[in-house]
């Protein structure tokens, strides 16, 4: 047998090796994928300023525990969520988009199960409260090149003291002005950063609220190049 693998070549040898190793990294890879960290892509600007079109970044699927939508090709192993956590205001949240679960979607965490979220003249109310903000920026670039001269920039607190940046980037824009939503047990009201540009769960004919089952994970991070950059 030892005069037999001497018959092969040294490339042929590490050709061989290579393989036997390949296979359990590209299991390590698979789990990793599954269970630990997902790589998603930014098609759109609905969550500018925090992701724009074009940015990768990494949502820990671990965060919220697992659910059928957690794994490939999403097979029904099991309904409900196990090793479950809640999601909490501010978190930015891959989820299966209810009128389409082939399809993902990135947006924040607004309202959670019980909370009645409503936007009055493009301002955030929760629980009849309005959303403290301040304005950061005038005509932002981030609306685009076509942006309105009323374009701004806000920083949002939530309920929980999370801050994060919104763009408000046209005056009275269709979706500023709401009724009043009430979340549903089990259900969750997610919004786009940018609120102009978003088809969140303030459009109940696409979006709508969005069940925990459907939760991916959370956003980790973004994807930093070989230049240092995102």
């Amino acid at each position: 047998m030892f005069k037999a693998f001497q018959k092969f070549s040294a490339r042929d040898r590490f050709v061989n090796i290579l393989v036997v190793l390949m296979i359990p990294l590209g299991v390590i890879a698979l789990l990793i994928r599954t269970f630990l960290f997902h790589p998603f892509d930014t098609p759109s600007s609905s969550m500018a300023p925090t992701l724009v079109i074009g940015d990768e970044f990494f949502v820990a699927k671990f965060a919220y525990g697992y659910s059928r939508y957690s794994f490939p090709f999403s097979p029904p192993l099991f309904s409900g969520r196990v090793l479950g956590a809640q999601p909490a205001y501010g978190d930015v949240v891959v989820f299966r988009l209810p009128k389409d679960t082939s399809t993902d979607y990135v947006k924040r965490v607004v309202g959670l199960p019980g909370d009645r979220v409503q936007m009055k003249s493009g301002q955030l109310f929760i629980n009849g409260k309005a959303v403290e903000r301040e304005q950061v920026l005038d005509d932002d670039a981030a609306c685009g090149a076509n942006a309105a001269p009323a374009a701004k920039r806000w920083r949002e607190r939530l309920p929980n003291g999370v801050t994060h940046e919104t763009l408000d980037c046209i005056e009275n824009g269709y979706y500023d002005s709401t009724p009043e939503y009430r979340v549903p047990a089990g259900h969750y009201f997610m919004l786009g950063d940018n609120r102009d540009n978003s088809t969140d769960s303030r459009v109940m004919s696409a979006g709508g609220f969005v069940p925990y089952e459907n939760l991916i994970g959370r956003f980790a991070f973004k994807h930093i190049d070989g230049d240092g950059e995102e």
